[in-house]
């Protein structure tokens, strides 16, 4: 009788386990870019009196050498992970600063214009460091309000964020179920980030030099994944 009982109850001895939901973890869907920014190293000094080479109309300065110990912190972060496609600008900060990175993947950047930096204008080729450490009334008024246009000459904001968005749309055809990285510049990750969150549109300018950030672009919606990881740059 005893050992007929223990088998006839054998499922209260292992009952099941109980249902239990973890918690969610992100996974990128279907069709979706899984995007990796890179702002730019840090870039040579302004100098009263002085320009940087232009390349139309755009102030295009080398790496300081800072900038290309944080290039090369960036391909020793990034160089272990696969990419589908690299990106670069029309201004060659972005070329020196992915070059260690493709050279580590024996990958080629494509250049993609409609990610360059704001035009400054009148304040293009350095002159813009300058107002900014003199605190100028304009660039306060345009800090503060955030538009870019009320720099003399200068891209409005919403021309920057309707050209930067473009560029987006393009790599989302494109790179659909792929992983792309790009080295852009500071005033391009601050549109990027106003677009996928409707932030003001400086909420997110500083991305500090060397700097990544990830997101999914995703039929019309962009999601933030990291801004400003600098964690591969402590010794920099």
């Amino acid at each position: 009788m005893g050992d007929r009982g223990d088998s006839q109850n054998g499922d209260d001895e292992h009952p099941a386990a109980p249902v239990e939901y973890r918690q969610h973890r992100f996974a990128v869907p279907p069709g979706a870019v899984d995007l990796t920014l890179i702002r730019h190293g840090e870039s040579e000094p302004a100098r009263p009196n002085e320009s940087f080479p232009m390349v139309d109309g755009h102030g295009d300065p080398a790496l300081h050498p800072a900038g290309h110990a944080q290039a090369q912190a960036v391909a020793e972060r990034l160089g272990g992970e696969h990419f589908d496609a690299l990106y670069v600008t029309t201004l060659r900060r972005t070329h020196q600063t992915l070059a260690p990175l493709a050279a580590q993947l024996g990958m080629t950047p494509a250049v993609e214009p409609d990610l360059r930096e704001v035009c400054l204008g009148d304040w293009d080729g350095g002159l813009y460091r300058i107002k900014a450490a003199e605190q100028d009334p304009i660039f306060m008024a345009s800090i503060e309000t955030g538009e870019w246009g009320l720099i003399p000459g200068a891209e409005t904001t919403a021309a920057v964020q309707a050209r930067v968005g473009a560029a987006l749309d393009r790599m989302a055809a494109v790179h659909r179920d792929q992983r792309v990285a790009a080295c852009v510049h500071g005033g391009v990750i601050a549109a990027v980030m106003a677009l996928a969150t409707g932030a003001r549109p400086f909420a997110f300018l500083g991305a500090e030099n060397g700097s990544i950030h990830r997101l999914v672009l995703h039929e019309t919606r962009i999601r933030v994944r990291t801004f400003n990881d600098t964690g591969h740059l402590a010794k920099a």
